[in-house]
């Protein structure tokens, strides 16, 4: 149950709203979620979504990117603290309304404050790594940037069994990789690409034809291995949305479903980004109520 402090329900109806404003692909203040979760989620959500903000803010400097991460990171370990036991009545006080929410998260949730602290580490290398070498590099970042997540709402919901954990790790890294794909052209505007130098090396594929916005055959066939390579990812991951049971177990698999339907849009229109960049929409709601329903 949610706190009655006041103060800390403010909090909660901040990260709500927050989180209603900033929707990406990942679950957080959906109503097919359990109402009990819907408040942590946000908060969850409220920490990563200001603090990639941070990295990702034009018109900051590296240094002053950084400095924000750094000093979200000395708060989270605070909070760690913090959390270990209850509050003490002459505690020195926290205002920021997304720590607020946060402290009461992990402790009423029992959240590893590592998991928050990963999500930290992504960001930070967001603002100081552009270009990636390898696809396990690639995972290395999803590891920090999208598993925790994944892992916080299993989480929040009272479960914790490896099992889960390693599906919703395949199933959060896909997420992060379609996003990636789907993102090519606005990544590459800001000066950063996710598909990793050996894949394009070997297809032959050029910076140059993404500056000049021209999906080459080149680009094609490493786009097409880079989809293959996500959905063997969302196949390894599809368990965790029958290891839930309630209304989670039916938003993981419109989750799962949803990223599934990006790399569809995507290998239909040939990877061409540059045109028109694949979304699920208002559209595509039936098919995948649908798919959700015939599941198995």
């Amino acid at each position: 149950m949610v706190s009655q402090d006041p103060a800390v329900a403010r909090a909660y109806e901040y990260c709500e709203r927050l989180a209603r404003a900033h929707y990406e692909n990942f679950p957080v203040a959906s109503h097919l979620l359990p109402a009990a979760m819907r408040p942590h989620i946000a908060a969850i959500y409220a920490f990563a979504r200001t603090a990639d903000d941070f990295a990702d803010e034009p018109g900051r400097t590296v240094d002053e990117r950084l400095r924000l991460l750094d000093e979200y990171a000395a708060r989270l370990s605070q909070l760690a603290s913090s959390s270990e036991d209850p509050p003490a009545h002459d505690a020195a006080p926290v205002s920021d309304p997304v720590f607020v929410a946060l402290r009461q998260t992990v402790r009423d949730c029992r959240l590893p404050v590592g998991l928050l602290a990963d999500l930290l580490s992504a960001f930070r290398q967001d603002v100081t790594t552009t270009r990636y070498a390898t696809w396990a590099d690639v995972l290395d970042y999803c590891r920090r940037s999208a598993n925790p997540v994944g892992r916080l709402v299993l989480r929040v919901a009272g479960h914790e069994d490896r099992g889960l954990d390693e599906a919703s790790d395949a199933v959060c890294t896909a997420l992060q990789l379609a996003n990636f794909w789907q993102d090519l052209e606005r990544d590459w505007a800001i000066g950063r690409l996710y598909v990793p130098a050996d894949a394009r090396i070997a297809a032959g594929a050029r910076d140059e034809d993404l500056t000049a916005r021209r999906m080459t055959g080149e680009w094609r066939a490493v786009m097409r291995e880079m989809t293959g390579r996500t959905r063997s990812l969302f196949s390894a991951g599809r368990r965790v949305c029958d290891g839930v049971s309630g209304r989670l177990r039916w938003e993981l698999r419109l989750t799962w479903l949803g990223g599934s339907r990006i790399l569809d849009k995507l290998e239909r229109a040939d990877f061409d980004v540059f045109t028109a960049r694949p979304t699920v929409g208002a559209r595509d709601v039936p098919g995948l109520l649908r798919d959700a329903v015939l599941w198995r």
